[in-house]
């Protein structure tokens, strides 16, 4: 092979991460389109124009390759808002994972890649460590700054009203399969910032 041959050849190779975001975007396609099953080395590599290769070294496996890509989709959707008012940020940032799951096409993987994270070590390590806990930890910072901001005690258990908030709609999609939309997010807010005893009129939002 000659020099010229092989400059002409490296300049068509694109780079490592520019295949990445490509697959990401493949696989996050057909997974709200079509569901996980959907989610093959072999589809995603043909709509990526990618090579399985390139996917069997980087993802142990489809469900795993498919649950990056939901995290890839979701970060913009999900961001955390921080207006001064946790209330509010709150009521904001539920209402839009419920528009997530229940209007964007979100509530069927989501579904899919939990069911499957019960027998898949691998799928259920990404979502833990790659989702999971560094969103829950978004939710505890904010939480932090209205401590500090003095709009929640010094004594809150910022752990129980994260399994409050995203629990309980977590609960109603997989457990009970009762339908719910955005309207929730304002009451569980609620309830977690205020809980069930009677309220002073002072303390009322």
């Amino acid at each position: 092979m000659s020099e010229e041959t092989a400059v002409r050849r490296g300049r068509g190779r694109r780079p490592a991460a520019e295949v990445r975001a490509a697959v990401l975007a493949a696989a996050g396609r057909i997974l709200l389109q079509d569901g996980m099953q959907a989610v093959t080395f072999d589809r995603v590599a043909m709509e990526a124009g990618s090579s399985k290769t390139t996917l069997y070294k980087w993802w142990p496996s489809p469900g795993v390759l498919a649950a990056e890509a939901y995290f890839a989709h979701s970060l913009r959707v999900l961001e955390f808002p921080d207006t001064g008012d946790v209330r509010a940020d709150l009521i904001t940032q539920l209402t839009a994972f419920v528009r997530w799951l229940k209007e964007e096409g979100a509530e069927r993987p989501v579904s899919e890649l939990l069911g499957a994270a019960q027998m898949d070590a691998d799928l259920a390590r990404a979502w833990s460590e790659s989702y999971a806990l560094p969103r829950r930890e978004l939710a505890r910072q904010r939480l932090r700054l209205a401590v500090q901001q003095g709009q929640l005690r010094k004594d809150a258990d910022l752990d129980i009203i994260v399994d409050q908030l995203w629990g309980a709609c977590y609960h109603r999609l997989l457990v009970l399969r009762v339908p719910f939309d955005e309207s929730l997010a304002e009451r569980l807010v609620d309830q977690a910032l205020h809980g069930s005893a009677p309220q002073r009129a002072a303390d009322r939002p």
